[in-house]
């Protein structure tokens, strides 16, 4: 093998393969992991799955899975500015040199297994981004991942692992081309992940995921687990009401994998623990959240805790969605919040032309859209947001994409958005 990869490096190998976009099926995914000798037969594994909440959730059990002395691996998606940030060690992003080096020892191995694949088949850039996390995982001697799943389940490359402790957070309509049209379709794939004789984690579920639960763990003679409020959940510092109903199904998870939980840690865990870009405070003149709602049940849950942070400010929404979401049931939650919004792109390809968003707000008038206007760089939309919500004595909200957030912090670390 030729000298160990920079982070630089491993990110732009990364962004090589991401045009060979999603392809569904495990196959790849179990010969990759062969190659590299099956690294996620060394550890235990907490598998969350659903459809809004996992990388939350995950980040939490892990944080209270460290705080009783258990080393973790974590394994989140999707990253703000670092593939790096996707694979962590006892809640540390991976060092520059072992990111490269994880990420390199996954295409070499990637490598070996196109050599054996048919014409047209690539290893996609998740199963490399997976297979380094696993195989980082075991080299770091880590007791136990939480790994949380990144489209439904069933065909998600991160379902290699024999977990014993499986997380459903929530199952509302999404990716519906994939996972099918009804909320028993999406659940079932997303259940896809469950394990004989092992323990589901369910928090809040609608009615038909409900009955799909309790279906699978009886078909799998798996130990159903309902998350339920704590008082020490009120203890939790991150900001979202939905916040408190992760938490619960987090420590809900981490019993079940570890056993009773001492109170003392728990609560220390929900007085510091943090999650980027979710009602994330980045800014306090004007005050300023990012928040990655996505798809409307995701706004359901921003918009219902918008109350707490706003403290009866307007709010200047900065808005940018995918072409493959829901954007105007997201625009019907939002917009009634809201005092001004702006509108604009991000760097995905994917995204919706602004017009088109201003377009679909537009119609909402009736219901209390409030006035809007387009700016197509992210960059200067933020800075006319923030020029707004200082005139009306206002907070800054930017949502519904994570690439939207993205773009924002690359140029808050470059310090463009200060010189606009």
């Amino acid at each position: 093998m030729t000298a160990t990869w920079s982070a630089a490096e491993a990110e732009r190998h990364l962004l090589s393969i991401e045009l060979f976009g999603m392809r569904f099926g495990l196959e790849r995914m179990r010969r990759l992991t062969s190659a590299l000798g099956r690294p996620q037969d060394s550890f235990r594994s907490v598998h969350v799955v659903g459809t809004n909440g996992k990388s939350s959730t995950t980040r939490m059990i892990a944080a209270l899975l460290e705080a009783h002395g258990m080393r973790t691996g974590t394994f989140v998606s999707p990253h703000l500015l670092s593939y790096a940030e996707r694979i962590l060690i006892d809640g540390s992003e991976l060092a520059g040199d072992s990111f490269g080096a994880a990420v390199q020892r996954a295409a070499h191995a990637a490598e070996m297994v196109r050599r054996t694949l048919g014409e047209g088949e690539r290893v996609t850039q998740f199963e490399v981004l997976t297979a380094a996390a696993y195989d980082e995982f075991e080299r770091a001697g880590i007791d136990v991942a939480v790994v949380e799943a990144g489209l439904g389940g069933r065909w998600d490359a991160t379902n290699v692992i024999a977990s014993s402790v499986q997380v459903l957070t929530n199952v509302d309509l999404e990716h519906q081309r994939w996972l099918g049209p009804t909320i028993t379709d999406i659940a079932r794939e997303k259940l896809a992940v469950v394990r004989d004789d092992s323990t589901l984690v369910v928090g809040r579920l609608h009615p038909d995921a409900a009955r799909e639960a309790r279906a699978v763990a009886d078909e799998r003679s798996t130990r159903l687990v309902e998350a339920s409020a704590d008082p020490i959940d009120d203890a939790l510092r991150v900001r979202g009401a939905f916040q408190r109903e992760n938490f619960a199904v987090a420590r809900t998870a981490a019993a079940a994998l570890f056993g009773e939980l001492d109170p003392v840690r728990v609560r220390a865990v929900a007085e510091t623990v943090r999650i980027p870009g979710r009602l994330e405070l980045v800014d306090s003149d004007p005050p300023t959240y990012h928040d990655s709602a996505h798809n409307p049940s995701g706004m359901r849950a921003l918009c219902d805790s918008l109350a707490d942070v706003s403290a009866g400010r307007p709010i200047v929404a900065i808005v940018s969605v995918l072409d493959d979401k829901d954007a105007a049931a997201m625009l019907a939650t939002l917009l009634p919040y809201c005092a001004h919004v702006i509108y604009c792109t991000n760097a995905n390809p994917r995204t919706l032309p602004p017009g088109t968003l201003h377009s679909l707000g537009s119609q909402l008038r009736d219901g209390g859209a409030p006035p809007a206007e387009i700016e197509p760089d992210p960059l200067r939309a933020l800075a006319r947001a923030r020029r707004r919500a200082s005139e009306l004595g206002g907070i800054v909200l930017a949502t519904g994409s994570v690439y939207l957030l993205a773009d924002l912090r690359r140029g808050e670390h470059s310090g463009e958005v200060s010189a606009l």
